[in-house]
């Protein structure tokens, strides 16, 4: 069972959740990733007879295994955490077992936290040693701080030292994960080029280092939309190995992706069940697509684009809201009505300029396409 925010311990800029005893205490309305997959971590682990780098909990092996998808000897069914080609996470986890770190970069909704947190806690057991990155993220959440009490009661020591995320898994010989690396500011960014070159830490106030152990690894990620935001130096690019997460190749591949997440968010929130949704979702995924790409399925028309990015995360995000509407407040299968509001919101961000471009897009595509005169009417009612 993982942590409650009464077990949180802060570090600054960025949070850890430490192992505790939580009997007594609520359910986490989202486990991290080692607890609820913890039995297929557990299977994994007990067919796994590969060569395990050191610290690592799995195989590199196993480790894609975790992320992919497969079935054990035994029959066990680990389920896909990432639909995507198979090399990417290759490329990903043999990155890890070298002394390189990882970078996972991508447009929004491409699954980087979440690849990134399924990797920690197949590699190390442990998801939770975590820097979020935002333009105010000081240069301690990646170093260190000061329990600021103690600091002027006794002096600089080691007991007043509050050791950020990234300083415990150089420690424990773990995986810290930096996310959104080019929100942080750029002489911030580059506290992490000690680290990932000399696998060191330098405390100057004590006049001591932290040596990362073998088995440290650290994963970032990072928006390629933010490029311009906090470019990363070439020094510090240098010290990683980049590995590009892509959109979804097809539309059956997004779909089967929307209805993956979908089940498990539905399944975590005790959502009603729902009759089968596929129709609508693929419908919701087609408009993303072609909006997204700026032509239509077909190839036969050209549509302008709204200036959100339609991602698959936000796919889901509509197509969840959507299985609350229908099974809460409708009659329990999924209707273009549960859909249509949530569309409208991920669409028009901008209220102007979007507004245009989703209104021409109901006229000129989803008006004329069999098959879809109650979605059209749905999205139109809603869209006023």
């Amino acid at each position: 069972m993982s942590v409650t925010a009464d077990n949180t311990s802060a570090t600054p800029g960025g949070t850890h959740s430490a192992p505790a005893n939580t009997a007594g205490t609520g359910e986490p309305l989202r486990p991290h990733a080692e607890d609820a997959f913890a039995d297929e971590l557990t299977a994994l682990a007990a067919h796994d007879d590969r060569p395990r780098p050191p610290r690592w909990k799995l195989s590199p092996w196993a480790v894609a295994t975790y992320l992919l998808g497969g079935t054990l000897p035994d029959g066990t069914v680990i389920t896909p955490k990432y639909v995507g080609p198979r090399r990417i996470v290759e490329v990903a986890v043999s990155t890890l077992a070298t002394d390189r770190a990882l970078l996972l970069l991508g447009v929004p909704g491409t699954a980087k936290t979440w690849v990134s947190e399924h990797l920690a806690a197949a590699v190390s057991g442990d998801s939770t040693l975590l820097v979020q990155g935002t333009a105010g993220t000081p240069e301690e959440a990646i170093r260190y701080g000061w329990n600021y009490a103690q600091l002027l009661a006794n002096g600089p020591s080691r007991d007043a030292l509050v050791p950020s995320p990234v300083m415990r898994a150089m420690a424990e010989g773990m995986t810290a994960r930096v996310e959104e690396l080019t929100r942080i500011p750029a002489d911030v960014q580059d506290t992490l080029i000690t680290i990932l070159s000399e696998k060191t830490l330098p405390i100057p106030e004590l006049g001591q280092e932290v040596q990362a152990v073998r088995g440290f690894t650290l994963i970032a990620t990072a928006n390629d939309r933010d490029r311009g935001v906090n470019e990363l130096s070439s020094a510090l690019r240098r010290r990683f190995n980049t590995v590009v997460l892509p959109l979804p190749a097809s539309v059956e591949a997004e779909v089967d992706i929307v209805s993956r997440r979908v089940d498990q968010i539905g399944r975590s929130l005790d959502l009603p069940a729902v009759p089968d949704g596929i129709d609508e979702i693929r419908r919701v995924v087609t408009v993303f697509r072609e909006l997204r790409d700026g032509i239509t399925a077909d190839g036969r028309t050209k549509v302008k684009s709204p200036s959100g990015t339609l991602s698959t995360a936000e796919a889901i995000s509509v197509v969840t809201g959507g299985l609350a509407l229908a099974a809460h407040f409708g009659d329990g299968v999924l209707r273009p009505g549960d859909v249509a509001a949530g569309i409208l919101g991920a669409v028009v961000r901008d209220p102007a300029a979007d507004r245009v471009v989703w209104q021409e897009y109901l006229e000129a595509v989803v008006r004329e396409r069999e098959g879809w005169t109650d979605f059209y009417r749905a999205c139109r009612d809603v869209s006023g």
